[in-house]
């Protein structure tokens, strides 16, 4: 947020809050509103402080009303008077009274916050995959614990033989080298035991 820029004019409602709030100090303490703009505007500390006093209530109850958030609001809160502060040498006390300059930064604050929603909700959908790539990434997983549980019913060789070819990708003639078997062997009890699982299937999904 751009602090030199954060001068715009307060809304009606805004101008209304604040304008009040000038005139109970202007009543209370004589000069008011106007040289403790002038003490902030020069760096005075305790003049921050009694800003911040008077006017994080009206700040936060602002950005409340946007962002509709307690945690948000006193994020913004937090950070519009940490930007006053750094930028108190930029405030002319003759071209707006202090809390009117307050709430201008308090609407360049909340406009953030609701940039940093919408980026995160961008980010969000972005990374999460869409419902359709879920169900058919669940649907493949649902498929390896079947696999899995089929072949545990198988005796070995077969067992083997499947687990080799599926899950370590092993050709036909790596598996006979690899168990020592003839190729033939391999390919019949490979073309039996997915014919098997073929039928345990189709006869399970009749009866389910």
């Amino acid at each position: 947020m751009s602090v030199g820029t954060a001068t715009a004019p307060p809304s009606r409602q805004e101008q209304h809050v604040t304008s009040g709030l000038d005139d109970r100090a202007a009543s209370r303490d004589g000069d008011g509103v106007e040289a403790l703009g002038a003490a902030f505007a020069a760096g005075d500390e305790q003049a921050f402080r009694e800003a911040y006093r008077r006017w994080s209530t009206l700040v936060h109850t602002v950005a409340l009303r946007s962002l509709g958030s307690a945690s948000d609001a006193e994020e913004v809160t937090q950070t519009v008077f940490v930007d006053a502060w750094r930028a108190h040498a930029r405030f002319d006390p003759a071209r707006s009274r202090l809390p009117a300059w307050l709430v201008g930064i308090t609407r360049h604050a909340v406009a953030d916050a609701h940039e940093r929603r919408a980026r995160d909700r961008r980010l969000t959908e972005a990374v999460e995959p869409p419902a359709e790539q879920v169900a058919a990434a669940d649907e493949r997983v649902v498929q390896q614990i079947v696999v899995r549980d089929e072949l545990d019913r198988l005796g070995d060789p077969q067992r083997e033989i499947l687990r080799l070819a599926f899950y370590e990708d092993l050709t036909h003639h790596q598996i006979a080298s690899k168990m020592d078997l003839p190729l033939g062997t391999v390919k019949s009890h490979l073309r039996r035991s997915l014919a098997r699982l073929r039928d345990r299937w189709e006869v399970e999904g009749v009866a389910g």
